[in-house]
């Protein structure tokens, strides 16, 4: 289950334009023409668990994002698909979460201790009647999947003042779908999006189609020079490039001799302006890196994008700390990140959701016909 629970802000990395061809997933030749359709969803069938109903539908799917996101639908990236759905949901479209509704009552009243609004107010203002005729706290008891709850929440925002003064405008469900996949990124990346949306993007990543397409983009659709699925997979979990920034943070660590939470966040992504510790340790080698403060600002910000690896803060820190070390340091490493959602019960780290996905790809590929390479 990943970091990023559905009370959880994850900030989506918007900068990046989707790419037609992925660095590090192998491309076809110029001279190879792409599979057939029907080749391509007949695969995805074969690849996917005995145990999942309607094969054909996810194979459909599927393949749809693929071909509408240009991504090459290799065994491979298709197993990495499937895998990070296994993890995350076993193949649920609107996976069911054990005690949502208390986990969403202990949220308000955080929120409302927070603010000082005295319990009494919520209990009056959660039997209020909602717009099914049933009081918000009746919802809330029956509630089981995060589509319930947040069908509740748009309801609680818009029609109760309570609501906006808890949670503003913004619904507090941040994930969804079969791939969990952030909503705020989905709500980034809707611009492509190939089916018609009826009410908003945010219910289409409750769909299957929608929660698909919008999970194979988080996946898939930004380019890396990693040299295994591991790290797109923690990436998944921690955000865009979080373990190439975490070996950079590493290699900070080892050169300024500082301590750094190795979590791939190169700068302060508070709401106000901040230095991280991150920027902190890099700006303690100026000297060294013969770089100035708004120079390395600047190419700290770049931590989002590939390009990232071009600028001369990058290289001039790696050139460092591989001299110093004796040998090349790895360009990236699993975060160090611990989970932290409501719905997560026990401690679990991005690591081991990276590995045990990992492990669910290397089954999936042993499933494979050789059809598709």
């Amino acid at each position: 289950m990943p970091a990023k629970g559905f009370f959880r802000h994850i900030p989506a990395a918007s900068s990046l334009i989707m790419v037609t061809l992925l660095a590090g997933c192998s491309s076809r030749p110029d001279q190879a023409p792409p599979p057939a359709p029907e080749v391509v969803r007949s695969e995805i069938v074969r690849l996917l668990p005995a145990s999942v109903p309607d094969r054909q539908g996810w194979a459909t799917d599927i393949y749809r994002a693929f071909e509408a996101q240009n991504i090459d639908p290799t065994v491979e990236n298709l197993c990495s698909v499937l895998a990070v759905t296994e993890q995350e949901s076993n193949f649920q479209v609107d996976p069911a979460v054990p005690g949502m509704g208390k986990i969403a009552q202990d949220e308000i009243d955080r929120r409302a201790s927070k603010l000082h609004i005295p319990n009494l107010i919520v209990r009056s203002a959660l039997d209020i009647r909602s717009s099914t005729g049933k009081t918000y706290n009746q919802r809330l008891a029956a509630a089981r999947t995060e589509k319930d709850l947040s069908m509740i929440f748009d309801d609680f925002i818009g029609l109760v003042p309570l609501g906006r003064t808890l949670f503003g405008n913004l619904n507090p469900v941040h994930t969804a779908g079969p791939m969990q996949v952030s909503i705020e990124f989905a709500e980034h990346q809707a611009q492509d999006y190939p089916y018609p949306v009826e009410s908003s993007i945010r219910h289409e990543v409750f769909s299957r189609r929608g929660g698909m397409y919008f999970g194979i983009a988080h996946l898939l659709g930004y380019p890396v020079s990693y040299d295994k699925p591991l790290y797109r997979f923690a990436d998944f979990n921690a955000g865009w490039y979080a373990s190439r920034n975490a070996a950079f943070q590493s290699a900070v660590a080892r050169l300024s001799g500082k301590r750094l939470a190795l979590d791939g966040d190169l700068i302060s992504y508070g709401f106000t302006p901040s230095l991280g510790q991150t920027e902190l340790a890099v700006r303690s080698l100026h000297e060294q890196l013969n770089m100035r403060n708004p120079t390395i600002r600047s190419q700290l910000e770049k931590g989002e994008t590939l390009e990232f690896e071009e600028t001369d803060l990058y290289r001039k820190v790696f050139a460092l700390a591989d001299k110093a070390a004796g040998k090349p340091l790895p360009r990236a490493i699993l975060p160090g990140i611990v989970l932290e959602s409501p719905k997560i019960t026990r401690k679990l780290t991005t690591a081991w959701f990276a590995q045990r996905v990992d492990e669910r790809r290397v089954r999936c590929m042993g499933r494979a016909s050789g059809r598709l390479k």
